[in-house]
């Protein structure tokens, strides 16, 4: 059995879903030597979160984002947590809604995801700056 590990700072994206497949592929080249594994992708912050699905149509990121939106919606007067502006609450809310990590299965030396699958950082923050990712990689 093989481990790898690295953090990677991601650029700032703006507020919205994000592919990040490629920049999770390129951070762990090792993954070509794993036949059959596992790779982990867990974000170290708490107002962004990880998600896989639709890879092609740009829209399904479009309509993640408006939907979360009526969900988790800015302004609520309940909201307790407000020191950080309108979008932080409902920034940690969505980020524990959609989750902190993802985990793929690795075979013949690539991540076994669906056709239309990929890979995306959320991203709740109106201007959140860079984000880190650890990404683990195992197998053999």
């Amino acid at each position: 059995m093989r481990f790898y590990q690295k953090e990677v700072e991601l650029p700032a994206f703006k507020r919205g879903f994000h592919l990040i497949t490629e920049i999770v592929k390129e951070a762990v080249p090792e993954m070509r030597k794993i036949k059959v594994g596992q790779v982990q992708v867990f974000i170290k912050h708490t107002s962004a979160s990880l998600t896989i699905n639709e890879n092609a149509d740009p829209s399904v990121r479009v309509d993640f984002e408006n939907h979360m939106n009526k969900i988790v919606p800015e302004n609520a007067p309940y909201y307790i947590h407000t020191y950080e502006g309108p979008d932080d609450m409902p920034a940690h809310i969505k980020g524990s809604l959609m989750g902190f990590s993802v985990q793929i299965p690795v075979t013949n030396g690539k991540m076994n995801l669906g056709i239309w699958q990929g890979i995306y950082l959320c991203e709740h923050r109106n201007n959140s700056g860079s984000r880190k990712i650890v990404v683990t990689l195992w197998g053999e």
